[in-house]
């Protein structure tokens, strides 16, 4: 048997069940794979046929590992001498990672094929599977995440509002009368009143139908009543249509696609879920403000308020406060002067329906 041994590479032996490394050598006999102790005489130390041993797959420079069926390990850093002994064999153990690190070129093609699988989830998965959100989300979920953005706030940025219990009143009063035309009615929003502070004159919408109105907001209008009520109105649509929701899934199941191609998704999504404040800074899109605005127009129409209203808040945004760009102060309500002409012909229309009828 001598005469047709071929060494394969040196290393070490572990016994089975032993930390010990004895210094030692790989040989082959045709199929059969020896390993036999260097200095030691007599019998190898360890006998297997060739399809019968484990051996590891190459990773860089890691030491090849060759298992035998009784349990010892034979280790040699000579990644080399292993793989030509399988190259001659034809036995491709060499691993699929180390072939891409070898290789560059298909380190690169992978790169890209994750990239474009990720921008596919992205623009097809990613708003199907919102939509599916949305629409298997229960009340107790929305009801949760806004009092959670409203606790948050309230310690952060917004305070006990100062306007006087009856402009609160007649404000109310009038904004349930409106949302009494919504698909909600009136018992499904909860108007609160809070001094804006660093978030300004603003309104905003939370996804259970709580709104919040600030101080400076009705202070913004000077007595004109019926643009608070538009803004109100443009709110209500915001709910209507589950905007605020939607927009928090797509940031949530945004970041989350990044967080699985980079990792640590655990913590960074508990983040998310738990940081309900976020929902604030979620932008609209131009379709979802453009819908909610003509959801303004049309119940304020209904109400028999002024359906032109919300385009005077755009308007006052536009003069006092030098926004005549693509964005308002309010990153969560985009405006334009071409909006403020959308928003008259609507109401327009709305006139003309209400008085044919």
């Amino acid at each position: 048997m001598a005469s047709d041994a071929e060494e394969i590479a040196r290393g070490h032996w572990h016994p089975p069940r032993s930390s010990r490394a004895l210094p030692a050598r790989l040989v082959a006999h045709g199929k059969t794979l020896v390993v036999r102790l260097d200095g030691v005489a007599g019998d190898p130390v360890a006998v297997n046929d060739a399809s019968t041993v484990t051996i590891s797959s190459r990773v860089g420079q890691v030491p090849r590992r060759i298992g035998f069926v009784d349990g010892s390990l034979f280790e040699t850093p000579d990644n080399d001498a292993v793989d030509r002994w399988l190259a001659a064999r034809r036995l491709n153990r060499g691993g699929f990672v180390h072939e891409l690190e070898r290789f560059h070129p298909r380190l690169v093609a992978l790169v890209l094929v994750v990239f474009l699988l990720a921008g596919a989830t992205y623009r097809y998965a990613l708003p199907a599977l919102v939509e599916v959100a949305v629409w298997i989300t229960p009340p107790a979920v929305t009801e949760a995440m806004a009092a959670g953005t409203l606790a948050s706030l309230d310690q952060t940025m917004l305070s006990k509002s100062e306007l006087p219990d009856g402009r609160q009143t007649e404000i109310r009063d009038k904004f349930e009368a409106i949302a009494a035309h919504s698909a909600r009615g009136a018992d499904g929003y909860n108007l609160n009143f809070r001094k804006g502070g660093y978030v300004g004159p603003n309104a905003f919408a939370l996804p259970d139908g709580s709104l919040v109105l600030t101080d400076e907001l009705v202070e913004l209008a000077k007595g004109d009543t019926e643009m608070i009520l538009g803004v109100l109105a443009h709110e209500i649509g915001h709910v209507e249509r589950d905007h605020s929701l939607r927009q928090f899934y797509r940031a949530a199941g945004t970041a989350g696609l990044i967080m699985l191609i980079a990792g640590d998704v655990g913590s960074a999504g508990e983040d998310i879920l738990t940081n309900g404040a976020a929902l604030l800074t979620l932008s609209y899109s131009r379709s979802a403000e453009s819908e909610a605005d003509r959801i303004s127009v049309d119940l304020m129409a209904k109400a028999g308020h002024d359906p032109a209203a919300i385009g005077r808040f755009f308007e006052i945004i536009e003069k006092e406060l030098g926004d005549h760009g693509e964005t308002s102060m309010f990153s969560t309500h985009p405006g334009t002067p071409d909006r403020r002409r959308q928003i008259d012909e609507w109401a327009g229309e709305a006139k003309k329906q209400e008085g044919g009828q």
